[in-house]
């Protein structure tokens, strides 16, 4: 058997021990038997165990991508890419269960992976779907007041958290059973048809925060907030005196949106208002406790026995709040009738999943306290949008 074939055959054979018994219940010895090698060849191809776990999903994302370049080739439409896109990443997992467990059940658990070249190959996948995303914006078909990077995580957050309650909690047989019902949910959320264009006055206020928080008050020219608005100076001064009012302009928007908020929070009837509210408690939770948190993100999510504990029944009943209100909803008819709501749930929690390994694991030197409640803000807007009657 040639150096290659021996490497293949050790890792196809890892990949099915490590799928089935998890990589700390696995050792080199018993890959070794079962590949029919001795041990010392394993660690010719693989520093360590860790390695070649890593290793597994690297090779298979070497492919994926190739596949990926081919099924998207002549595909204009960006409706029609995001569409191919996430059919093919369901039916790969659907078609590779082995390698979509050791890839979010034991790889994704742990923080070394985000720096491995395999995790930069997930960058690189990740990056089309940005690109398609952008070009969406750029032509109108989607929204342009939601971050892309949050629209690409919205959607392989729902990605994973489809393949995980397959996978681990046995919620459905095959992925690609919800493919449709998760195609409508990500369309009604970033197709541009359902957003409402900033207004110039709240436009010029979004710009001139982001401007005057980056180069301070003194620093910044009233013409270069025009410029970013998209508007001209003259149209500034038809909303503000001057550059002092159109500074404290940006306090007083926040403070009666904040105190709108806190003024109804306790008499909620608006199903929409309501699901807001607990999607951003949701989030607020979470954040509350970075420990938890953290050890929810790599330690608890992609824990095989998580989905067989009493703690996962917790888990659901904790979510069930959300459901209730979507279901509440629907009967209103303030919510669309043909929304999941089980694919609705995955997609929030894939979602927060994808933003906070983001903020605490992969840059968590890189963002600050008001990014995060920034973003926050958009994903609400795109959950809330997905589940929208049409009107």
């Amino acid at each position: 058997m040639k150096g290659n074939d021996r490497r293949s055959k050790i890792l196809f054979t890892a990949e099915k021990i490590f799928a089935r018994k998890g990589s700390n219940n696995t050792t080199i010895s018993e890959i070794a038997s079962r590949a029919g090698v001795v041990d010392s060849l394993i660690y010719q191809y693989f520093k360590n165990k860790e390695d070649l776990l890593f290793s597994i999903p690297y090779e298979h994302l070497k492919t994926i991508l190739l596949k990926l370049d081919e099924h998207l080739q002549g595909i204009q439409n960006v409706e029609s890419r995001i569409s191919k896109m996430v059919w093919f990443h369901l039916s790969n997992q659907d078609n590779y269960p082995d390698y979509a467990r050791v890839l979010l059940l034991e790889c994704r658990s742990k923080a070394q992976f985000y720096e491995t070249p395999a995790y930069n190959l997930i960058r690189k996948y990740s990056a089309i779907l940005t690109g398609i995303i952008s070009a969406g914006v750029n032509e109108g078909a989607f929204r342009n007041d939601i971050d892309v990077y949050i629209m690409r995580d919205f959607i392989l957050g729902a990605l994973d958290w489809e393949t995980i309650a397959c996978l681990a909690a046995g919620e459905t047989e095959k992925i690609t059973t919800d493919l449709e019902d998760m195609l409508t949910l990500i369309f009604a959320a970033i197709s541009s048809k359902e957003s409402v264009p900033l207004d110039k006055k709240n436009r010029i206020l979004k710009v001139a925060e982001i401007i005057f928080s980056e180069k301070g008050f003194e620093g910044t020219k009233m013409s270069e907030i025009a410029s970013k608005a998209d508007v001209s100076e003259g149209t500034i001064y038809e909303y503000f005196k001057n550059k002092d009012n159109l500074l404290l302009s940006i306090p007083a928007k926040h403070f009666s949106r904040h105190s709108s908020l806190i003024s109804n929070a306790f008499k909620i009837k608006d199903p929409e208002t309501k699901l807001t509210r607990l999607i951003r408690e949701v989030f607020s939770n979470f954040l509350a406790n970075r420990n938890f948190l953290k050890l929810f993100l790599l330690e608890i999510q992609f824990h095989r026995r998580f989905y067989e504990s009493k703690a996962y029944g917790d888990f659901k009943t904790y979510f069930k709040v959300i459901e209730d209100i979507i279901d509440e909803g629907k009967a209103s008819g303030a919510f669309r009738q043909d929304a999941n709501v089980r694919v609705f749930r995955n997609m929030l929690i894939g979602t927060f999943s994808h933003l906070a390994l983001r903020w605490t694991i992969i840059n968590r030197n890189r963002k600050v306290e008001n990014d995060i409640m920034d973003e926050i803000e958009q994903t609400i807007s795109l959950m809330t949008s997905a589940i929208k009657a049409n009107k």
